[in-house]
């Protein structure tokens, strides 16, 4: 395709997905004790594992490297224009690295933020790939992404706040900290970082809570829907199920795992639901 459009790993895109549309996805990082390395040669259990016993996991940007190396396969294989979309500048420095490679690279690439993660940022890409795909411009690619990125909803369960409070990346949701055990708070990302929702007893609650809005914000409209998890499981399984009997114009539902760059930052117990409107 003239225009590549290329992510992170951020954004929970499947492999399958991603090489179906031809999307590159450079990988963030994990710092797991002395080990650095991306997140794609970590295995997810070890990462949980090391989660639960509280041992220190953090996360760090690609090298610009990284992103040098992919634009230039992209232009190797036929791009004359890349667009680049990535997490949120205020979630994570991958986009200074993205900027930095760009300036090294013989064709106009055009890194974006944004403003999210997780499949609001996956579905953006798609959006952009499609249009790509189809013979657009550059001008259209960037169009595409940046209006399924405005329209998507990020919704999200956790367990804890704790993991976020270590990560530095609680950002609004400060407010929730000191809540009771059994108060489960549920988040989203508003302006670039993660703000509060509300607050709901238990977490069976709070998950049929977490449902409730996913099927508000999903209207009649026609959506897409991404169910996130650290592990699927049947609790994962029955959301979906439940979202697909209740969303009355739902084009598609996806159940991914999370990043686990992510779920350094969430915990193992947390769950996120997409809702993108197909426009």
């Amino acid at each position: 395709m003239p225009v590549a459009v290329i992510t992170d790993s951020t954004a929970c895109l499947p492999e399958q997905l991603a090489a179906q549309w031809g999307i590159s996805v450079v990988q963030v990082q994990i710092v797991a004790g002395d080990r650095i390395d991306d997140e794609s040669r970590f295995e997810r259990a070890e990462l949980i594992e090391m989660l639960r016993t509280g041992r220190a996991v953090s996360t760090r940007p690609p090298d610009p490297g990284a992103f040098f190396w992919t634009y230039q396969d992209a232009v190797s294989a036929g791009a004359d224009a890349i667009v680049s979309l990535h997490i949120s500048s205020k979630l994570s420095a991958t986009i200074e690295a993205a900027r930095e490679a760009a300036q090294q690279v013989k064709v106009p690439v055009y890194v974006l933020d944004s403003g999210t993660t997780s499949m609001s940022l996956g579905f953006a890409a798609l959006s952009a790939a499609r249009t790509a795909a189809a013979g657009g411009r550059v001008e259209r690619v960037m169009e595409a992404a940046d209006r399924r990125v405005r329209a998507c909803s990020e919704l999200l369960y956790v367990d804890t706040l704790e993991f976020l409070r270590r990560g530095g990346r609680i950002g609004a949701a400060s407010a929730l900290l000191g809540s009771a055990l059994a108060i489960k708070p549920l988040l989203t990302v508003q302006n670039g970082q993660v703000a509060p929702l509300t607050r709901v007893p238990g977490s069976r609650r709070a998950l049929s809570k977490l449902a409730d809005l996913a099927v508000q914000r999903a209207g009649a409209a026609p959506v897409d829907v991404a169910v996130a998890c650290v592990v699927p499981s049947d609790r994962e399984l029955t959301i979906v199920q439940h979202l697909r009997s209740r969303i009355p114009a739902l084009k598609d539902i996806l159940l991914v795992q999370a990043s686990t760059v992510i779920t350094a930052h969430v915990g193992p117990r947390a769950l996120g639901i997409t809702v993108a409107p197909t426009l």
